[in-house]
């Protein structure tokens, strides 16, 4: 691929010298960077650029353009190059514009001038946006090659690894594309045995579990320490935040995660009232961010590795994998979060991972392009993806039981869903059954007022419903409400059977759970918010209360 471009609009000839110049400096070597003082003669240039296939990964525009103002701009160059980022150089009488210009065209940035100097008003910002669309965008020939079935659960559940552990890869589909049998038929691979990923550079793995998986890519596998100050079980906000905290505060951390980093919010396609991010950021973007930062911290990250017991003995906590290992540890932070809960529907289970997904919305938001696809689901998940696959699908609608989401979802998703002309709300609608040969190709919807069914096609379903913790494997020594969320502080002691499991002449600490040692935040506490921000707040917290618990 040619290098990708960095493209720069101004009206003003003495600006645009000024910003290319600074550009060009720091960022020639990897970049192209191109400029016009015409916003017509962009938009044209883009369309010859598409026609070469060439890739834009920065726009750069003044907003006071004669032509067009630069937020028309920005949006006519969204058409063209969709996942480009965006940055509005902005006067100071610009800001409103700017700020309204993030809801409407989704704006990644603004930049008030003058930026000098660049190596800290103008880098910084420009490195992020690079950083978000490499993170994001799929190169034609990605170092990471996937054959399969488009509708097959296997293939599904490596896409869904792939993508929600960032790493850029090429779906095939056998059944449409002609490269993909060629590539097969020339490692003598049968159709039968896919899902096959293949390696630039290396070998490739035949319908592989996770930990192969895994592995080829270069995660971690094995336990480097005997015994670790704090182990953080679940790598979603708050379990990231622990792990930033334990490792900047020098503690020996260690960070374990069942399946991706981000949890449930990492599949979140656009996450917009989290704080200091006015433009709103992905899931796997925050999640992205935030594994770096606990890496750069020396934190230990083994995934996907799924912690199955845990005990306390001698005051040390022994964690049970399900590989058989068992690590020990001085304390522990429980971050398993929460999971989509099963939509219990006649002939449903039979497509899960062909055609009925939970969560996934951005992995599987291809595979709907020009089709109609259902969401379940009233919360801010189910919105976010709505609008995130209404960039693809013909049309999304979201099934509520009630009669709409002012209830359940924040105002600012619903005047875009309002704003969005493919996506209808239809109140008062359950699914009751699922139909298809191999995949899902029907739904039928039942009015709950009156109880008439009506069957529809629909290219996939997606369900953002409910919250079931992840708590089975912690046994009978840590306190869950009858829910199953885990009880933390002096919640432990208004019943009578935490009075029993707690065995201290103390209270225990806000976040502790009836085993010593042992805290518990994010969604899978009992009285959490459900927010990302409260999530991540609650997990930085937990490393203040393991110092004390460490000091005693």
């Amino acid at each position: 691929m040619e290098k990708p471009i960095i493209f720069i609009v101004d009206d003003d000839p003495q600006t645009l010298r000024s910003v290319t110049r600074d550009v060009r400096k720091k960022y020639r070597s990897e970049y192209r960077v191109l400029s016009t003082t015409s916003a017509q003669e962009a938009l044209s240039t883009m369309k010859e650029l598409i026609g070469n296939g060439e890739e834009v990964a920065l726009i750069i525009s003044d907003q006071q353009m004669p032509e067009m103002l630069g937020v028309d701009f920005l949006q006519e160059a969204r058409k063209l190059y969709k996942w480009a980022r965006r940055i509005l150089l902005t006067a100071y009488s610009d800001v409103e514009a700017a700020i309204r210009a993030i809801n409407e065209v989704q704006l990644d940035y603004y930049l008030q001038k003058p930026w000098d100097p660049p190596e800290e008003n103008l880098y910084p910002i420009i490195d992020d946006m690079l950083g978000v669309w490499h993170a994001t965008f799929i190169p034609p020939k990605a170092d990471i090659q996937v054959v399969g079935y488009q509708w097959s659960p296997k293939t599904h559940q490596v896409k869904d690894y792939l993508s929600g552990n960032l790493l850029p890869y090429e779906f095939m589909d056998i059944e449409t594309d002609p490269e993909a049998q060629v590539l097969i038929d020339q490692q003598n691979i049968s159709s039968e045995n896919l899902p096959a990923v293949f390696f630039k550079g290396k070998d490739h793995l035949i319908d592989p579990d996770l930990t192969a998986l895994a592995q080829a890519t270069g995660r971690e596998s094995d336990v480097k320490q005997d015994v670790y100050d704090v182990v953080i079980v679940g790598a979603g906000p708050s379990g990231l935040a622990a792990a930033v905290y334990g490792g900047s505060e020098g503690l020996n951390t260690l960070l374990i995660e069942k399946r991706a980093p981000g949890g449930q919010a990492g599949t979140s396609s656009r996450i917009e009232n989290y704080l200091g991010f006015p433009n709103g950021l992905s899931g796997a973007d925050l999640s992205r961010r935030a594994l770096a930062q606990a890496q750069k911290f020396e934190v230990e990250f083994l995934s996907p590795r799924e912690v199955t017991g845990i005990k306390s003995i001698s005051g040390y906590q022994i964690l049970q994998l399900a590989s058989g290992e068992e690590i020990k540890t001085r304390s522990t932070v429980i971050t398993t979060g929460v999971s989509y809960r099963k939509l219990e529907a006649k002939g449903l289970e039979n497509f899960t991972g062909a055609g009925v997904y939970y969560g996934a919305a951005t992995t599987e938001a291809t595979a709907c392009k020009n089709g109609d696809v259902y969401i379940v689901g009233g919360g801010n998940s189910a919105g976010q993806g709505a609008m995130y696959l209404s960039n693809f699908a013909r049309k999304v609608y979201i099934l509520i039981r009630k009669p709409d989401l002012s209830s359940s979802m924040s105002q600012y998703l619903i005047d875009q869903i309002n704003k969005t002309e493919n996506i209808e709300v239809v109140g008062k609608r359950q699914v009751v059954e699922a139909n298809g040969n191999n995949r899902l190709s029907h739904l039928c919807i039942q009015n709950i007022d009156d109880e008439s069914v009506q069957q529809v096609e629909a290219r996939a379903l997606f369900v953002f419903i409910g919250a079931k913790p992840y708590t089975d494997w912690l046994g009978n020594d840590i306190l869950r409400n009858a829910r199953g969320f885990v009880e933390t502080g002096r919640a432990i002691l208004q019943s009578p059977e935490g009075q029993k499991l707690w065995k201290r002449n103390r209270e225990p600490y806000l976040l502790e759970t009836s085993m010593p040692g042992v805290f518990a935040s994010g969604d899978v506490r009992a009285g959490a918010m459900n927010r990302v921000a409260s999530a991540v707040g609650e997990g930085a917290m937990t490393i203040k209360m393991v110092h004390q618990y460490l000091a005693e």
